[in-house]
C-alpha cells in the first residue's frame, strides 16, 4: 500500500512518423499513453528510456531532444496516483505505421494513432494531446509543461 506521500518519475518517448504517434495500452484499457515506463534509482532518464523501450518491444531507441513534461494523478486500484512524466523524443527505425509492433510484455499492445487524432486515441495524460502536435511542429515558443492537476 502506498502512503500517498510518493512521487513516480516516468519517461516517455514520443515516436513520430509519416503522422504516426506510437502509443501504448493496457489490455482491455480505452486510454492510451506514450511507450516507456518508471526512471530506476540511479538511472538517467534517456538511459531508462532506452531500458523500457528494449523491455517492452525487443527494439533499440534512439533518444533524442528533451520535450517537456507533464504532472499527472489519476487513481488507480483505489489508490490516488501522482506521477511527472519527462518526455523525450525517440526514433526506433524498426517500427513503422501499418505495421503493428508486437510487444514483449503480455499485459501491454502497441498501436499507432494519428497526430491529428490524439483526443480519439484517448491519449493520457490528457494535456499531450495538445503539447505532442507543439513539440513536433517546429515553432518557435513551445509550451514545455503540462499537468493534470
Amino acid at each position: 500500500m502506498k502512503s500517498g506521500k510518493e512521487i513516480e518519475i516516468l519517461v516517455r518517448g514520443v515516436c513520430i512518423q509519416k503522422g504516426q504517434l506510437l502509443v501504448c495500452q493496457s489490455k482491455g484499457a480505452r486510454n492510451t499513453y506514450l511507450p516507456g515506463g518508471h526512471v530506476e534509482w540511479g538511472e538517467k532518464a534517456e538511459a531508462s528510456l532506452r531500458r523500457e523501450i528494449l523491455e517492452e518491444l525487443g527494439v533499440r531507441a534512439r533518444v533524442g531532444a528533451f520535450l517537456g513534461a507533464v504532472e499527472h494523478t489519476f487513481v488507480q486500484k483505489r489508490e490516488r496516483i501522482y506521477e511527472v512524466n519527462l518526455m523525450f523524443r525517440m526514433e526506433i527505425p524498426e517500427l513503422a505505421p501499418g505495421r503493428v509492433p508486437e510487444a514483449c510484455e503480455d499485459w501491454i499492445r502497441f498501436r499507432w494513432i494519428p497526430l491529428t487524432r490524439l483526443g480519439h486515441g484517448y491519449l493520457e495524460p490528457w494535456p499531450l494531446r495538445r503539447l505532442v502536435p507543439q513539440w513536433v511542429g517546429g515553432k518557435a515558443a513551445q509550451d514545455r509543461w503540462g499537468s493534470t492537476l
